[in-house]
């Protein structure tokens, strides 16, 4: 298995958005939800935790596509752009969004091969 996301390029990301915002390292882990742990793992090399990465992510406004190699080469498939969109949606429940991805789904199937 390929190691494919950058944390090196990652922390120097976040790093660079801390200075910006003249933060110590600590107030970033208060404020991002995540434990300072987190972070001087991540520095050392380490990959953060799903949870972590969203959190970091939402703090510092980067899009995780900047630190995985290869991404932006191929786009993902319709029909999963479709998918993330509408469980994305801030207008549909999550139940309504699953029902709304069922819905697409099956008629994406049956139409697909027409």
């Amino acid at each position: 298995m390929t190691d494919n996301f950058d944390s090196e390029a990652f922390y120097a990301a976040l790093n660079a958005a801390r200075l910006g915002r003249q933060m110590t390292w600590k107030e970033v882990a208060e404020e991002a939800g995540v434990n300072a742990s987190t972070l001087s793992r991540i520095g050392q090399g380490a990959k953060p935790d799903v949870n972590g990465l969203a959190a970091l992510l939402t703090w510092s406004k980067l899009k995780a596509e900047m630190f995985i190699r290869g991404a932006g080469l191929q786009e993902a498939e319709p029909i999963a752009r479709i998918t993330a969109l509408l469980r994305a949606d801030p207008k549909l429940s999550s139940n309504n969004a699953k029902l709304m991805e069922e819905i697409v789904l099956s008629t994406y199937s049956k139409l697909r091969d027409d």
